[in-house]
């Protein structure tokens, strides 16, 4: 019988992905480091759980007769690479929420090992990369010579503990875009430029988002941006960073923003969810001069990435999911963003 195991189940996301599991009728096991929210949260389900650490040991012994693997605590940068190579010695396929560049680019040199195991390897099941990856591969479908790809966001959502907590660990890493298919470090908010995500026109600028990566992996363009629409303030907040990576790298400065974030609320209501939106564009160019633009609107970020990690694990699950370093359009199609609730593409003219 397939099972799925669910770690970190107790974080903000992750409770979310078990609630979507059961409501589409799966027992998952649950998992995570510590036992009290474990408890808490697999016993009223009536839902198995199990501790463990990112030990090679405990996770070998959490991950017993365990088909698939999704993977909600982050930051992914700590937890990804024991986790994979724990699904590689077990033969279950991995997955997981990540938005980092080099989570994805770590899970795609697993890529030979995870074809020999005959398990997938599939960072990025949430909002960050499924609606952008999918808008990625469209494009490349309306413009097949394309060599460049700008992908961009715009959302009035908030964020959760994990998001946030992320942020703060790569807050002194700067940008990056890739050029001739190669990802290069950028200064943060490098490059500035006026989207119209379906709202109007908005000012929005650079951020180093897992596309960077991914997209080249799904369509072979080999220039990428990807954009985030910001108030001007935050622009220029954005753009003025790069003159204090040596004080935001200090502990002291991590450490105060992270105390911050943990007196904050976990994440965004039932109702905030239910309000917001994400808008995402995409434009594709080729040698010729010649321009493509898509748009998808989606639920809620967070509401999206519950959605799509248990659509995917389901497939997962099914076998329907090809051996290897995989993302998910490359995996599924470009169209697979379409069969989730609340989602919409639009071609420009």
């Amino acid at each position: 019988m397939a099972e799925l195991l669910i770690y970190g189940a107790y974080g903000y996301t992750g409770e979310l992905i078990v609630a979507q599991a059961v409501a589409r009728g799966l027992k998952p096991i649950l998992a995570g480091r510590r036992a009290e929210p474990l408890r808490a949260l697999a016993e009223p389900l009536a839902l198995r759980w199990r501790t463990a650490d990112l030990t090679p040991a405990a996770l070998d012994a959490a991950l017993q007769d365990v088909t698939v693997v999704l993977n909600c605590a982050g930051p992914f940068s700590r937890t990804a690479k024991p986790m994979i190579e724990a699904c590689l010695r077990n033969k279950a396929s991995y997955l997981d929420i990540t938005g980092e560049i080099a989570v994805f680019e770590l899970a795609a040199r697993f890529d030979k090992q995870a074809l020999a195991a005959g398990v997938t390897v599939m960072p990025g099941v949430g909002f960050d990369v499924v609606p952008s990856d999918c808008l990625a591969a469209h494009l490349k479908t309306r413009l097949p010579t394309a060599t460049h790809l700008a992908l961009g966001f715009q959302s009035n959502g908030r964020t959760s503990h994990g998001t946030a907590s992320t942020m703060v660990e790569n807050i002194d890493a700067g940008g990056a875009v890739r050029r001739d298919g190669k990802i290069i470090q950028v200064a943060s908010g490098f490059l500035s430029r006026t989207i119209d995500f379906g709202l109007g026109k908005t000012g929005a600028v650079t951020i180093p988002w897992g596309d960077v990566a991914t997209a080249f992996h799904s369509t072979g363009i080999p220039n990428i941006e990807v954009f985030i629409a910001l108030p001007l303030g935050a622009r220029i907040g954005l753009r003025l960073s790069r003159y204090l990576r040596p004080i935001l790298a200090t502990a002291f400065v991590k450490q105060h923003l992270q105390a911050k974030i943990d007196a904050g609320p976990r994440g965004p209501t039932a109702a905030q969810r239910e309000r917001s939106r994400s808008y995402l564009w995409g434009e594709v160019t080729d040698p010729a001069g010649q321009t493509r633009v898509s748009r998808l609107q989606t639920p809620d970020g967070y509401t999206l990435t519950a959605q799509a990690g248990v659509a995917i694990a389901q497939a997962a699950l099914a076998g329907k999911l090809a051996a290897g370093f995989q993302t998910p359009a490359k995996a599924l199609g470009a169209d697979f963003v379409l069969t989730l609730p609340d989602v919409a593409r639009t071609d420009a003219p």
